[in-house]
C-alpha cells in the first residue's frame, strides 16, 4: 500500500514565504543574513503519509499537511499537545508557532522543535531494545482517561471489529498476518474508559539518541479509546528481549486480551508499510512480520 498522493506540494521557497508572511519576527530572527553568518537553510527532510516536514535551522522544523484529510490532524496537535506534554516523560513536538490558512496555502500548519538524534527506523532492532522500558513509561503516562471532547479517529483506538472487513481484505494474501488479526478481533474488547491513544507508535515516529528516546513524534492520529494499537509497538519496535522488557515494565496494566489485540494491530500496521518507498519502513515491516510469527 503506497502513500496517498500529495494534493499540494510546497518548495522551500514557498515555506519561506509562509513564515515571512505569518511570523515575520521569527522569520527575521532565523532567516535574515547578518554579520552572524548566512541565513538559516530550509530543507525538506520528510515526505510523510500526511505531512511534509522542512527543517528550519538547527532547532526548528515546519510541519505542513500535504492533503486536505491531514489538515484536521494538525489542528488536533495544535490544540492537545500543549496539554499532554507536561504529563509525559518524553519530549513531544509541541508547536511553538501556529500557521493559519492563507498566503497561498489552504490549511493550518505548525513550526515545531527539531529533535536531535536518529529516527528509530534507522536503528537496528536490538539497539532499539534499549528504549523498551522508556517507551513503556511514556505509554503508561499517556494511557489515562481522555476527556469527552478528545479527537475522534475512525481507524485507531476503535474496536477492531469496526476495521475487520477492510483489514481482512488487505491481509487476504498473507495468511499468517490474517490469522493474527482475526485472533485480535476474537479477543475480548476493551472495557475500560476511553484513554488517550497516540495511534501510530512505531520506529518511524521515535527519535533515538544515545540509547534514549529523544522524542515521540507525529500525534496526527491522536484519539481516545482502546490503547491496544499503541502497544503494537512491542512487535514493530523490538526483538523478543526488548518486547519482554516492554511488557514487564507495563506489568499488569493490560490484560492478555489487550496484548492479543495489540498483536493483531501490529499485523494490520505491518501490511500498511510493506510496499512504501521508504526502505526504513519496508525493513520495519519485514522485522515485524518475523516478530509476529514468534508469538507474544
Amino acid at each position: 500500500m503506497s502513500e496517498p498522493p500529495a494534493e499540494i506540494s510546497l518548495t522551500a521557497d514557498d515555506v519561506d514565504r509562509l513564515i515571512a508572511a505569518q511570523h515575520p519576527a521569527l522569520h527575521a530572527r532565523l532567516r535574515t543574513a547578518s554579520h552572524a553568518g548566512p541565513r538559516e537553510p530550509l530543507t525538506l527532510v520528510a515526505h510523510g503519509w500526511d505531512n511534509d516536514v522542512f527543517r528550519l535551522g538547527p532547532d526548528l522544523a515546519v510541519r505542513l499537511p500535504r492533503r486536505k484529510a491531514a489538515a484536521r490532524l494538525v489542528e488536533n496537535e495544535q490544540r492537545w499537545l500543549p496539554l499532554l506534554a507536561p504529563r509525559l516523560p518524553v519530549a513531544i513536538p509541541v508547536p511553538i508557532a501556529l500557521g493559519r490558512p492563507g498566503d497561498g496555502f489552504p490549511w493550518p500548519w505548525s513550526i515545531v522543535p527539531w529533535f536531535v538524534g536518529r529516527r528509530g527506523l534507522d536503528v537496528e532492532p536490538a539497539e532499539r531494545d534499549t528504549v523498551a522500558e522508556q517507551l513503556a513509561d511514556a505509554l503508561r503516562a499517556l494511557h489515562v482517561p481522555a476527556p469527552s471532547d478528545a479527537p475522534v479517529n475512525p481507524v485507531r483506538g476503535v474496536p477492531m471489529a469496526a476495521r475487520d472487513d477492510v483489514v481482512r481484505e488487505r491481509l487476504a494474501s498473507h495468511p499468517a498476518l490474517l490469522r493474527t488479526w482475526v485472533d485480535g478481533v476474537d479477543a475480548p474488547s476493551w472495557h475500560g474508559p476511553p484513554v488517550w491513544v497516540h495511534g501510530d507508535v512505531h520506529p518511524g515516529n521515535l527519535v533515538l539518541d544515545g540509547g534514549r528516546v529523544a522524542a515521540l513524534l507525529d500525534f496526527g492520529d491522536l484519539t481516545s479509546g482502546d490503547p491496544a494499537c499503541d502497544l503494537a509497538a512491542a512487535w514493530l519496535m523490538f526483538t523478543p528481549a526488548g518486547r519482554s522488557l516492554f511488557r514487564a515494565r507495563l506489568g499488569d496494566r493490560y490484560d492478555e486480551a489487550t496484548w492479543r489485540r495489540a498483536r493483531g494491530w501490529a499485523a494490520a500496521m505491518t501490511m500498511l508499510v510493506r510496499d512504501v518507498d521508504d526502505v526504513g519502513f519496508r525493513r520495519m515491516a519485514a522485522h515485524a512480520e518475523r516478530e509476529i510469527g514468534r508469538g507474544p
